[in-house]
């Protein structure tokens, strides 16, 4: 029985994905908000450029870069934990490209569009219940009037239907491939297997195809992922704290304010630095306190004792 590697992780994206481009001009053409008449028939990679670096997102980021006949440029990201510096991060990549592409002495006409696909393995918009999100240039009076050359596209794929109507079966099948082929897998779904390039995408991920080199990067990587997730949680649950403890000091200075009609300036930055004990211990002295020079660390003019 086969063992396959997830084709998310940055090693094997870029076997499947960076290696041929057979594979990538199929997937393109599937997942890329592309008319049947402007589809890509043939493409070329491009070296990936240096981007300013998010502390953390530092290894977690794959991607692939092209351009195909007709000049259009094509920047491909597949992200495991969204966070809000990634799509930044995608559109001033993409930016980048645009202006790039232009010559010196060259006409603004020969400008092609640049397309940035951002693939991302978790929900950033939890609210809505779409999973595609197509961003371009639109004339906010109307609409209908787009200036086409430069478009994001990014896709949350926990959230994509494993069967719609509404959506082309193809562009569902190699998203599916993404989210399904892992090292728990098995068994492949004949309906994946009966695209050739889907197929052939498959056996890239099994992982007999990878050295044992190339399997301790693969484990690397998703180690790598496992300690920025537990930085991210981390940095979420202080944020949260200190969300509280924020509160709390405003709530308090409210009460200030309403009980003794006045809360001097340096009354209210020295509650705002203080941390959630010193601010329980404050409020028993405020509940008590008859004047404002009641509680301990307050001078009779208002001001904060040093």
């Amino acid at each position: 029985m086969s063992k396959y590697l997830d084709p998310k992780a940055d090693i094997v994206f870029k076997h499947v994905f960076g290696s041929h481009p057979n594979l990538l001009k199929s997937f393109l053409n599937a997942v890329l908000p592309l008319a049947p008449d402007r589809q890509i028939v043939e493409l070329s990679y491009l070296p990936t450029e240096q981007v300013p670096v998010i502390p953390s997102l530092k290894r977690t980021i794959a991607d692939v870069k092209c351009k195909d006949a007709q000049g259009r440029m094509f920047i491909v990201k597949m992200q495991i934990q969204w966070i809000e510096g990634f799509k930044q991060r995608l559109l001033f990549q993409s930016g980048q490209a645009f202006v790039k592409q232009l010559e010196k002495g060259k006409d603004y006409q020969y400008l092609e569009p640049v397309y940035g696909l951002g693939l991302i393995a978790s929900v950033f918009d939890k609210e809505n219940p779409e999973w595609y999100h197509h961003y371009q240039v639109v004339k906010a009076e109307n609409p209908l009037d787009i200036i086409e050359h430069l478009q994001l596209i990014f896709i949350e794929l926990p959230k994509f239907p494993v069967h719609s109507p509404d959506e082309k079966k193809l562009r569902l099948l190699w998203l599916r491939f993404l989210r399904e082929i892992n090292e728990k897998t098995r068994t492949v779904d004949p309906e994946l297997l009966s695209v050739p390039e889907i197929s052939e995408a498959v056996e890239l991920a099994k992982q007999a195809a990878y050295s044992e080199g190339e399997l301790q990067a693969y484990d690397d990587y998703w180690d790598q992922v496992s300690r920025e997730k537990t930085l991210m949680n981390a940095k979420y649950r202080e944020g949260k704290a200190e969300g509280k403890a924020e509160g709390k000091a405003e709530m308090l200075l409210e009460i200030i304010q309403l009980k003794f009609n006045a809360a001097p300036e340096q009354l209210k930055h020295a509650i705002l630095k203080m941390n959630p004990d010193q601010l329980s211990a404050l409020s028993q002295q405020v509940l008590t306190a008859k004047t404002i020079e009641d509680i301990s660390f307050v001078n009779n003019d208002g001001s904060c004792k040093s």
